[in-house]
């Protein structure tokens, strides 16, 4: 006698097309076309969760850029000083401080410029 293992078969289908709600076509309710459609989407959903971060990263510095520049500072020298002024903030606050509250991303500015001098003082002394 011939077994199917038609309950589990007909769960892996069911949950295919489940995926694939909101597909245009047959890509929504034919098991094939569903199965081709939903495993891309999984692909590209895996690539951009990793894109994402990237394009996220990229935005972030443009923003920081832009308000250290209007604030007399390029984006690599205001990031040198607040590392040296150990200063714990990631690019995604920084940014969001940028955009929203200038008087805050300008006392960063002003450590970072701090920081930049003693740096040098220090370097200039080394030497």
């Amino acid at each position: 006698m011939r077994v199917t293992n038609a309950p589990a078969s007909r769960k892996r289908r069911k949950r295919m097309l489940k995926m694939a709600k909101g597909f245009r076509l047959r890509r929504s309710s034919h098991y094939r076309y569903a199965s081709d459609a939903v495993d891309h989407s999984l692909q590209y959903s895996y690539r951009d969760r990793k894109t994402k971060k990237r394009t996220f990263r990229a935005l972030w510095q443009v923003r920081i850029n832009a308000a250290a520049r209007s604030a007399g500072l390029t984006y690599s020298r205001f990031m040198e000083g607040l590392k040296a002024a150990h200063v714990g903030m990631d690019r995604k606050v920084l940014a969001d401080l940028a955009a929203t509250d200038a008087a805050a991303f300008t006392k960063l500015v002003e450590i970072a410029q701090i920081a930049l001098k003693a740096k040098s003082a220090a370097v200039a002394v080394k030497a």
